[in-house]
């Protein structure tokens, strides 16, 4: 006998509101994972003696390329058809839709700027930090999605299954699978197992190791997840694989040339 009988799921996502100024769950998921995720690389920044300017100016950099990448993503992967017909609506994040492989982009992309005009390093060298606390920012971000009751699930009758009350969808009342809790969950595992591999190991010092660990432990994990999801879009219906899925692939093949070349590269000496 099952000891639940679904899990109805009906919170609301604002948490507070004063006159037009609301706080929302998402925004304090969101603004908890950049809190820790500066102090993860302020840590690591010290143990390898680093300049502190360093730091301030990767936080700026992070920040607007997660939060300006995310919703382009969002805007010409899954909703460019409305986006085109209402342009004002693209820089209402408030509204919702983000999209985590924009994100990815708009990091890379800060990523090599900051390398070429702070660091002077090669980009490996700082992604293969940073992806840490970015793995537990993902966390962070699907557990928003849940208070949201977005990106939910297809419908199942395991006991665990979630009534998602607020969700959009034809019958909020089936019992459906908790992806973003599938998600959060994969990802916490790759950020553990990141933390590890730097903290306890040398693989800071094998370029590009864990940033393909990152690539292939969070976007395979998508990938899978991705076949219990409802899909997000109309023009996804009747896709072999998603929008989601097919995004994700490139990430895993680039995750796994990363380890491959780090492996027989081997470790270099410290810089």
């Amino acid at each position: 006998m099952f000891l639940l009988n679904y899990i109805t799921w009906n919170p609301d996502p604002e948490i507070f509101s004063l006159g037009p100024l609301s706080v929302r769950y998402y925004g304090l998921f969101f603004a908890m994972a950049f809190l820790l995720g500066y102090y993860i690389i302020e840590r690591m920044f010290k143990r390898e003696e680093l300049p502190e300017k360093w730091l301030d100016k990767l936080f700026m950099y992070v920040v607007i390329a997660t939060v300006v990448g995310a919703r382009l993503g969002h805007v010409f992967f899954y909703g460019w058809d409305y986006y085109s017909q209402h342009p004002g609506e693209i820089l209402a994040v408030w509204h919702g839709g983000l999209a985590s492989h924009g994100g990815a982009i708009g990091i890379l992309v800060a990523i090599y700027l900051y390398s070429k005009n702070v660091t002077k390093r090669p980009m490996l060298w700082i992604l293969d930090r940073l992806v840490v606390p970015v793995a537990l920012a993902a966390v962070f971000i699907r557990m928003g999605n849940l208070m949201n009751s977005e990106i939910v699930g297809k419908p199942t009758d395991i006991a665990w299954g979630f009534k998602f009350l607020r969700a959009s969808v034809a019958d909020p009342e089936l019992p459906r699978h908790p992806t973003q809790i599938y998600e959060a969950f994969a990802y916490l595992v790759t950020f553990v197992y990141l933390m590890y591999m730097y903290w306890k190991t040398n693989a800071r010092l094998r370029k590009g190791l864990l940033f393909g660990i990152f690539l292939v432990g969070i976007f395979a994990s998508r990938f899978i997840i991705e076949f219990m999801k409802e899909n997000q879009e109309a023009f996804e219906q009747g896709m072999a694989l998603n929008m989601g899925q097919i995004l994700s692939i490139p990430f895993v093949i680039a995750g796994l040339y990363y380890i491959q070349k780090a492996v027989k590269r081997g470790p270099i000496k410290k810089q």
